[in-house]
């Protein structure tokens, strides 16, 4: 096998230890706590579905590269909750350190649009990221709505931690902001999230 190839093999591999990743979220249902890669792969057909909701049009395909490979990094730094506090703190040094070592497996010129992927995410400022953290916030917050608001109130998260949350899905689409809000005020009432 040619050293290009192994390389990208070896990504490959690595990254399937991404469904060992274990996320706060449950499947719909009640169902288990899902795993990374079910949840990058839930947004990435989100994101496909609900495009037409987006802000502005965007190249639907890096969108769902960013959802894909979004999360890969916590193969090493771990799953930060959405509102763990303390994890947040040393969120982006754990995070940082996984991109160069996971990303690093790959050939250069793929290490670094996968990293140009990644950081764009990170940094929100396209319409592209803006809309693939849309659905970073919609994925979990439908599967909570579908528990009756279970791993909200296991972990007694309030409603303005929601809502502040939420302002990255008003960036990338005011009409899924708009369901957000709906669901949110929906299981305020049925005592599911607390003010």
């Amino acid at each position: 096998m040619d050293e290009r190839l192994k390389k990208q093999i070896d990504f490959i591999l690595e990254i399937d230890k991404e469904k060992n990743i274990f996320r706060q979220t449950s499947l719909s249902g009640h169902g288990r706590k899902e795993n990374d890669a079910e949840h990058a792969w839930h947004m990435a057909i989100a994101a496909f579905l609900l495009q037409e909701y987006s802000n502005e049009p965007v190249d639907i395909l890096r969108v769902i590269l960013m959802c894909l490979i979004h999360d890969v990094v916590e193969i090493d730094a771990g799953d930060t909750y959405a509102y763990d506090t303390e994890g947040l703190k040393t969120q982006k040094a754990r995070e940082d350190a996984a991109k160069e070592r996971i990303y690093s497996l790959l050939p250069e010129d793929q290490k670094q649009k996968l990293i140009e992927i990644f950081d764009e995410f990170e940094e929100n400022q396209t319409k592209e990221a803006k809309f693939a953290h849309a659905m970073d916030n919609l994925q979990p917050l439908l599967l909570n709505n579908s528990n009756n608001g279970s791993d909200w109130k296991e972990h007694e998260v309030t409603a303005t931690q929601i809502y502040k949350r939420q302002t990255k899905t008003k960036d990338g689409s005011v009409k899924l902001f708009e369901l957000t809000d709906r669901l949110i005020k929906e299981n305020i009432d049925k005592g599911n999230i607390k003010y």
